[in-house]
């Protein structure tokens, strides 16, 4: 076999605002913008690849460590509404975890910017975490490693 998979990349996720998605993952967060751009009605390579008809928007993509996040703010097709706090149990990708140090100042910092946490931080299973929401709704983990037996569990 000649190809293989070398890891993630990049997640992306399709926001109402771009702006809205840089103050939060840029501004408060401190990812680092890469690039922007834009696709017009009539692009069949990103109508082929999305499987969508006269698509049309703008694009961010943004980093931190070693991953990058790539946001989508659709002109057409307009997208429903999104539910501001859907269950994690529901199918699909539950949340984006962030690996973070002094988790206690990491959570308090972003609470007092107006993140929605769904709880204070939580220590077990080698960890502390907790969950909090972008300001679209995703679940955004916060994660703070406190066992290295934890670290060779899950694979970098």
């Amino acid at each position: 076999m000649s190809g293989r998979i070398n890891g993630i990349h990049h997640v992306a996720l399709s926001v109402p605002d771009l702006e809205t998605a840089r103050a939060f993952y840029v501004g408060l967060l401190g990812f680092e913008e890469d690039t922007r751009g834009e696709w017009r009605k009539g692009s069949a390579m990103v109508d082929a690849v999305m499987g969508l008809k006269d698509s049309s928007g703008r694009s961010m993509l943004v980093r931190a460590g070693n991953i990058f996040l790539e946001f989508f703010e659709f002109v057409t097709p307009e997208p429903p509404p999104q539910d501001p706090d859907r269950p994690v149990s529901h199918y699909g990708y539950t949340h984006l975890a962030l690996d973070v140090t002094d988790m206690a100042s990491v959570h308090a910092r972003l609470a007092a910017a107006g993140m929605r946490f769904l709880t204070t931080p939580q220590t077990g299973y080698g960890v502390g975490t907790t969950y909090g929401r972008d300001p679209f709704g995703n679940v955004i983990e916060l994660q703070e490693i406190h066992e290295e037996s934890y670290v060779k569990r899950v694979p970098l």
